[in-house]
């Protein structure tokens, strides 16, 4: 058997909200575009930026520091490093703008520990394990509930 078939570890792209580390698993991810023109839609969620037109299909774009309760000004010069990164569950697909896309990591389920305390118990918390890297913690997200209705 080959290295590759015994390695368990799976790929995770990170990426950064307000200096704070996240990553999502590799296998949700359909694609990272730039932000361009997202159009409001009146009436939605706080946290829905509005939608974009992907190649034809309407996509909902989610605001990832309202998301995940950050603050929500971001410098000018900033700016330009923002992408969004769009999901593909089962089908539903969503955007996400992030401030800065990362590395990609490769992960050991050894390597995941649960999340802090007070953030399970809440149903509506796309955070579902964090893992210690260079002297920080990386919150691990789950797309499902990041995607929810």
């Amino acid at each position: 058997m080959t290295e590759a078939l015994r390695d368990d570890r799976s790929t995770w792209l990170g990426f950064s909200l307000e200096g704070q580390r996240y990553a999502v698993a590799l296998s949700s991810v359909r694609e990272v575009i730039r932000p361009g023109d997202i159009t409001p839609v009146p009436g939605a969620p706080d946290d829905v930026l509005g939608i974009v037109n992907l190649r034809g299909q309407i996509v909902p774009v989610l605001d990832g520091r309202r998301r995940f309760g950050l603050d929500t000004h971001v410098d000018a010069e900033k700016e330009d490093a923002q992408r969004v990164i769009v999901f593909d569950d089962a089908g539903t697909v969503v955007g996400m703008r992030i401030d800065l896309i990362g590395e990609m990591l490769r992960l050991a389920p050894d390597e995941i520990a649960p999340p802090p305390p007070g953030r399970a118990e809440r149903r509506d918390d796309p955070v579902s394990g964090v893992v210690t890297r260079d002297e920080g913690f990386i919150a691990l997200v789950d797309v499902q509930r990041l995607c929810r209705a």
